[in-house]
């Protein structure tokens, strides 16, 4: 997520993004670069990318910070799956592209081909059309699927909300090992590793809010301040400090 921007990037950029109907969770999302290099956090999510340099990409879940590079002007139009949603979108476990950006067409061939035509079709229009193309491949490719895997949803929520791995199990009515499993095809990775995600990105929302990092720790779960700050320092390859402080440098929108 891009900290302090609203958005899943941050650096020196024109970005912003929008909810979008018929993907439940789904959103929206344009970029055009500035040139400076964007650190993109983990965030258990998987996106359908389009960009002016490469063309068709999905973006998989990442397990720590990745770093983007753009040349200045290279602009990128994004749909954002919720965690969980999707390998019903792709057609692939989450696992297979975790870490990974890989072209649409290296996992739907021709297929993929078509859409890029409809996508740069769309370009030529004025507003967001090509950000519609997008959604409504996004959307037919679930509806295709019969839906994402619901248990995917509760767990991410579940998580998100800071309940333990075990209580998330129980209340799926998995066993530990077989919600590991499910975890991978659905996240990209294990409850464990996702929980913590979701913990960083809870702690990074209260920071942002105003609360002091050390009551952030406290009602994120962390044992204390130094704990939150070896976390983030782990999954986004800085400290807390250094993420929060353009956000709060900067003035407040009117």
């Amino acid at each position: 997520m891009i900290d302090g921007e609203g958005g899943r990037w941050e650096g020196g950029r024109v970005y912003r993004e929008w909810k979008v109907a018929g993907v439940p969770g789904g959103v929206l999302w344009s970029s055009v670069s500035g040139g400076s290099e964007t650190r993109v956090l983990p965030d258990g999510c998987l996106d359908l990318l389009w960009s002016s340099r490469s063309g068709l990409l999905v973006a998989g879940p990442d397990r720590t910070a990745h770093l983007s590079r753009s040349a200045p002007g290279d602009r990128w139009i994004g749909l954002r799956l919720p965690p969980g949603t999707g390998p019903a979108v792709f057609g692939v476990p989450a696992e297979e592209l975790r870490d990974r950006r890989v072209s649409l067409a290296d996992l739907w061939g021709r297929a993929a081909a078509e859409v890029t035509e409809r996508v740069e079709a769309a370009l030529a229009a004025p507003g967001d059309e090509a950000a519609g193309v997008l959604t409504r491949v996004a959307r037919d490719r679930l509806r295709a699927a019969g839906g994402p895997d619901p248990i995917g949803a509760h767990v991410a929520a579940r998580l998100a909300a800071g309940a333990t791995v075990a209580a998330t199990a129980a209340e799926v009515g998995l066993g530990p090992r077989a919600l590991h499993r499910r975890s991978r095809a659905l996240f990209g990775y294990g409850p464990k590793t996702l929980a913590r995600i979701l913990r960083m990105r809870r702690a990074l929302d209260l920071a942002r809010a105003g609360a002091p990092l050390a009551e952030v720790a406290v009602r994120s779960g962390y044992a204390d301040q130094a704990h939150l700050t070896r976390e983030v320092r782990e999954l986004a390859g800085v400290p807390p400090t250094r993420l929060l402080a353009p956000a709060r440098s900067r003035p407040q929108a009117t």
